[in-house]
């Protein structure tokens, strides 16, 4: 697979995710299953945003669009999903900038404390610590399968690991354990896809239309959900009357 198709396969995960936060109950069988399955779309764009530092002609413009479209995308991300945080797009920026900061020329000191400062911004944003986290570890990775595959399997146990922390006082054990477990499927597919089945090029055709789209579609389809939430829960309101 070529890395735009990973990526359509991310935004559709990410979609099942935000479609369940939105219209599913959080006790039901469904909603657990698509919102983990949703967890495949953090890491990979985690992982393609540091290809992306090292393949980008022109780093600024990146960091841009980043920017730009996490600004329009956070009114339609706080109404569709009723966070009161920077949404993802917003996040990735950050762990760009710490990209360019391991890739300076400062001291390690230097770079340490502005990873440390840069990665405690993203504590009001969406993915917060564990996205520059996945970032870091996958940079440090990069070029070399073993330690790639190492990166998946660490980023996967730590999200386990902080999440059962996060539900082992709400559910039984037993129930926060395998709650857990199947948080951790949608990072260690994202490993398998792109450990096995990246072939480290992007798409032959499309390539301008792709790469638009990433960006657009997260806006987009966040304001769409929106626009059926408030319909969806409108005729819900009017049935009560």
């Amino acid at each position: 697979m070529n890395r735009d198709t990973i990526k359509y396969i991310a935004i559709i995960a990410m979609t099942c995710n935000h479609f369940a936060h939105v219209f599913l109950n959080s006790n039901t069988l469904l909603y657990e299953v698509l919102v983990n399955i949703g967890y495949f779309t953090a890491v990979t764009m985690c992982y393609f945003l540091v290809e992306g530092y090292h393949y980008t002609r022109d780093k600024q413009k990146y960091a841009q669009r980043l920017f730009i479209f996490g600004i329009i995308s956070q009114i339609p991300y706080m109404l569709a999903l009723s966070y009161k945080q920077f949404n993802m797009l917003l996040t990735l920026c950050i762990c760009y900038q710490i990209l360019q900061v391991l890739d300076s020329r400062r001291s390690e000191n230097e770079k340490y404390a502005m990873v440390f400062l840069l990665s405690s911004v993203t504590v009001v944003s969406d993915w917060a610590l564990m996205a520059p986290f996945f970032t870091i570890i996958f940079a440090k990775s990069r070029g070399d399968k073993r330690k790639t595959i190492r990166a998946f399997l660490i980023s996967a146990t730590a999200y386990g690991t902080i999440n059962l922390l996060s539900i082992v006082m709400v559910y039984p054990v037993g129930e926060a354990v395998l709650r857990s477990v199947c948080s951790c499927i949608g990072i260690l597919a994202a490993g398998i896809v792109i450990v096995d089945c990246y072939n480290g090029k992007q798409a032959v055709r499309g390539r301008s239309f792709s790469k638009w789209f990433f960006y657009i579609y997260y806006p987009l389809h966040l304001a769409v959900l929106w626009i059926l939430k408030m319909n969806y829960y409108g005729k819900e309101l009017e049935m009560m009357l």
